[in-house]
């Protein structure tokens, strides 16, 4: 696997050059990260939070991590102190004690906010009511230990490219629906990561400023 060979390929292949390429490195060793570290990638993902407290002490100290994956409550004290963009916040529960454990620490914690674009139920997220409800609520104005930097979403599972297309943009409509001046001075909507290995250059053309690509740069997930 020639990962910066692969880097390299992904990286002519943005159609924005402004997109910020997160390299979603789980299940992946150590020597797989530093290799794309040296081919000069900085941010990287993890969806388990065990892996990335594991990793982090282990590789350079100028890595970004990005916390993709379902978060459970209990879980957010390990990675609070050091995590750059927790993608997955996706109920109000979460965020509050994503709050309770940055003011412990005296860290404002920045956070996507999940939503559930996808027509499957595995899928986490918020739906639009929720989001609004979430975004012009009084609770996240008192949130002085969270900010929220943007959305994130997942498509759907399929070969359907329209489908995809389509669940992307309803992500950026909804994004555009809110007037920023509306929004409490913790909320900045600027960022949508959303793509990933086989539907980032949908996502891309559909307005989005992240794309997370894990087996197109490292291979197929090693599942143990």
């Amino acid at each position: 696997m020639d990962i910066k060979a692969n880097l390299n390929r992904i990286k002519s292949s943005l159609a924005n050059p402004n997109c910020q390429l997160i390299a979603v490195s789980k299940t992946k060793p150590l020597s797989d990260i530093q290799a794309a570290y040296e081919a000069g990638i900085r941010d990287f993902g993890e969806n388990k939070v065990q892996e990335l407290t594991d990793k982090a002490p282990n590789l350079p100290k100028d890595i970004r991590w990005h916390m993709i994956g379902h978060l459970q409550r209990n879980k957010v004290k390990y990675i609070a102190p050091f995590v750059h963009l927790i993608h997955g916040v996706d109920s109000l529960r979460l965020l509050k004690q994503i709050n309770k454990e940055g003011k412990k620490i005296d860290r404002k914690v920045p956070c996507l906010l999940q939503i559930h674009i996808a027509e499957e139920e595995s899928k986490f997220g918020l739906d639009g009511e929720e989001l609004k409800a979430l975004l012009l609520g009084e609770e996240i104005r008192s949130m002085s230990h969270v900010e929220i930097k943007g959305l994130m979403g997942m498509a759907t599972f399929t070969d359907e490219k329209e489908q995809i297309r389509k669940e992307f943009a309803q992500l950026r409509k909804l994004r555009d629906s809110f007037d920023p001046d509306s929004l409490p001075p913790n909320v900045n909507l600027a960022e949508l990561s959303m793509g990933m290995s086989g539907d980032y250059e949908i996502a891309i053309e559909e307005g989005s400023s992240m794309v997370r690509i894990g087996s197109a740069i490292f291979g197929e997930r090693n599942y143990e």
